[in-house]
């Protein structure tokens, strides 16, 4: 799944009267970088859930093989939008990945593909140590121990994509939540686990984060 729904704030004036997964990095729609990489693990079907501006993407995705979901009128955030593709997507553990950021480096998706652990993990999120971060302006997301469970902390910021299982989201009472819900949850029960990521990766969620994030592509 494709999280293609987001207002685009932070980016100000560049998503005006453009979705921000349409801003171009390197000459090319943000959204097109992900679904290159979502491509390589050949997966049965790919979803993009959209709400601000959508007509532009679903016009923009119309000869790719994307389904596309609009989110209307409200938006659902993370867990809500997740959930509302089930039927489409299926009950199987869902690879997840935010269309807002360019991965120097392997496929994160392929990585967290061959770490994945259905036994032990209800998530596996693929984070980059913070050092190896261009362009991300808040604090990190998590800590990981020794075996690989993550909870809150300081050392990894979640990167934007993950493997995660969606048998929980049924029991969320609200239309509208985050998946940090079903995160929080996963933790508590020791089954939240992390992948460090061995690149790099650029957070394009302001405009200074575009150059920032061809000046990567050109490394």
């Amino acid at each position: 799944m494709l999280f293609a729904a987001g207002f685009g704030t932070r980016m100000k004036h560049l998503t005006a009267d453009l979705p921000k997964p349409l801003v171009q990095v390197a000459g090319r729609a943000l959204i097109d970088h992900t679904l290159d990489s979502a491509r390589e693990i050949n997966p049965d079907v790919i979803v993009a859930n959209l709400h601000y501006l959508p007509h532009m993407i679903v016009a923009h995705l119309a000869d790719t093989g994307v389904h596309t979901i609009i989110e209307s009128p409200e938006i659902l955030d993370t867990g809500g939008g997740l959930r509302n593709a089930l039927p489409i997507l299926g009950n199987a553990p869902v690879v997840t990945m935010n269309t807002d950021a360019i991965w120097s480096g392997p496929n994160p998706a392929k990585l967290a593909m061959n770490a994945w652990q259905p036994d032990k993990m209800d998530a596996l999120l693929v984070c980059i140590p913070v050092q190896q971060t261009v362009g991300y302006q808040r604090g990190g997301d998590f800590s990981m121990s020794p075996d690989g469970q993550i909870k809150r902390g300081p050392d990894l910021v979640y990167g934007g994509v993950q493997i995660i299982k969606t048998d929980r989201l049924a029991a969320i009472p609200d239309k509208a939540f985050s998946l940090n819900v079903l995160w929080d949850q996963m933790l508590a029960e020791g089954r939240l686990f992390g992948l460090p990521y061995p690149g790099r990766w650029c957070d394009v969620g302001y405009p200074g984060g575009i150059s920032q994030a061809e000046a990567l592509l050109n490394v």
